[in-house]
């Protein structure tokens, strides 16, 4: 038997890869050729030939965000989240065997078939809105470095901070920086509508996110944020799909994807916002910013142990991400402090598991040991995944010691008023010069780290 799998998650960094060595292992172990193709954060690697296609008995999508499936007709196809090529390779495998698969017939499912690829999806939603998240980051991560640089080299201490020259060329860089940002909702939006649509949701969702992000189309100072971009997204792509199932005459049918569908779904989605929604959302984005802004004391401590709990929850899953887009959201809007809380709780749980098994190699078996400088790396550039072998292994006792390491790390940064204008984590950002206050950001995170590890280790019997 030759099998082809095909590994995706929406940051393309982490649980791409581990999907992909595990189905790899697990096939070889079953006897199994099998090639595994990767679509990850720097595009698709080891991609598949036609010949490899029209010679293999099957294919395996194990994947958190949309991958074409149109090379794959008339093929017996098995479509799941990336996590289940993590933890379920074999039964994965083994349902070829047994012949428990469906054919993919592309566009020509009956109704009940697509019935049941529906209900056997999981998560739609959330895989919609990390399709959209995944290639929102980058225009996130490019501008806020650009504006952390801008403001490192070229900004002059006033009575309120910093400030950059006018005329100054790093005046340009921050501007070209702010210009990043102003992508970052109408991306968002574009391709949680592309996900739901494919293709003709693309312009709707984007132009639908444009509006949303900017409250002079219904007459407010402000726009309605991320939030609305989601919205905007989730709105103009069921739109969407929803026009590609109008019966229309054959002439009108190649026009419908191109002309006929944007159309009318930007037209529908800049309605509602314009006239309904725009307003009121706008609304509660301000006193939500408001609110987060005027956080001082007890208040920001709450806040701080809410976010670090659910970085390190689930360590790159959808509570994960959750935190981890409202930070972001945040910076946009000019609290770069939540980010600073969140930055320092990324890196914790990885860290903490490589600091555990080197403090106490007894409570780890040799395998552990070794993922545990695997994970000491990953920390340092702020993928928090590399703490999940472990909490797979042990989760009663990992899990609560690396929710409280982030809880500890996030606090010490909020109190500290740490910044981060880049929406991500670790030792890395600080590097590159993201972070406000980096001597009390790496305090915070060794606290987090210790506290992790010696919890972890303490809960943990010998192996």
């Amino acid at each position: 038997m030759k099998l082809l799998a095909i590994t995706s998650c929406p940051n393309g960094i982490a649980h791409t890869y581990m999907a992909a060595e595990n189905l790899q292992k697990t096939a070889e172990k079953l006897g199994i050729a099998m090639k595994v193709e990767t679509q990850g954060s720097i595009g698709v690697e080891n991609e598949f030939t036609e010949a490899e296609i029209a010679e293999a008995d099957g294919i395996i999508i194990a994947a958190d965000k949309t991958v074409d499936k149109s090379r794959f007709v008339g093929k017996k196809l098995i479509e799941t989240g990336v996590q289940d090529g993590i933890h379920k390779a074999e039964d994965l495998i083994k349902r070829f065997e047994t012949g428990n698969v469906p054919e993919y017939k592309g566009d020509l499912k009956s109704i009940n078939e697509v019935k049941d690829e529906r209900k056997s999806k999981q998560n739609p939603v959330y895989r919609h809105l990390m399709n959209g998240v995944s290639y929102m980051i980058p225009f996130v991560v490019v501008g806020g470095l650009l504006i952390a640089l801008a403001l490192a080299l070229g900004g002059e201490p006033t009575e309120t901070g910093l400030a950059i020259p006018e005329g100054s060329m790093w005046n340009k860089v921050l501007s070209v920086g702010a210009a990043g940002f102003t992508f970052m909702v109408p991306i968002l939006a574009g391709f949680i509508a592309m996900s739901i649509a494919d293709r003709p949701g693309l312009a709707p969702g984007m132009i639908g996110g444009y509006i949303a992000a900017n409250g002079s189309f219904y007459d407010s100072e402000a726009g309605a944020g991320f939030l609305g971009g989601i919205l905007a997204g989730f709105v103009a792509g069921y739109i969407a799909k929803w026009i590609k199932t109008w019966p229309v005459p054959k002439m009108i049918q190649p026009i419908m994807p191109i002309l006929v569908i944007p159309l009318l779904a930007s037209l529908a989605i800049a309605s509602l916002f314009i006239f309904v929604v725009g307003a009121p959302i706008a609304s509660l984005m301000d006193g939500l910013t408001s609110f987060l802004n005027g956080m001082q004391g007890a208040s920001s401590v709450v806040l701080a142990l809410l976010l670090g709990a659910m970085i390190a929850f689930d360590m790159g899953g959808p509570v994960n991400k959750v935190a981890f887009l409202f930070g972001a959201s945040m910076i946009g809007a000019g609290n770069t402090e939540i980010m600073g809380a969140i930055a320092a709780a990324i890196c914790v749980p990885p860290l903490a598991m490589g600091v555990a098994t080197l403090l106490n190699k007894k409570k780890y078996e040799k395998a552990e040991q070794e993922a545990g400088k695997a994970a000491l790396a990953m920390g340092l550039v702020g993928i928090t995944e590399g703490a999940i072998p472990f909490a797979a292994k042990d989760p009663l006792r990992v899990i609560p010691s690396i929710m409280v390491g982030s809880m500890v790390a996030s606090v010490i940064a909020m109190l500290a008023n740490v910044g981060n204008n880049v929406p991500h984590g670790g030792p890395v950002v600080a590097v590159l010069g993201a972070i406000s206050n980096p001597v009390m950001y790496f305090v915070g995170i060794i606290a987090g780290v210790i506290v992790a590890a010696l919890m972890v280790n303490v809960l943990k019997k010998n192996v």
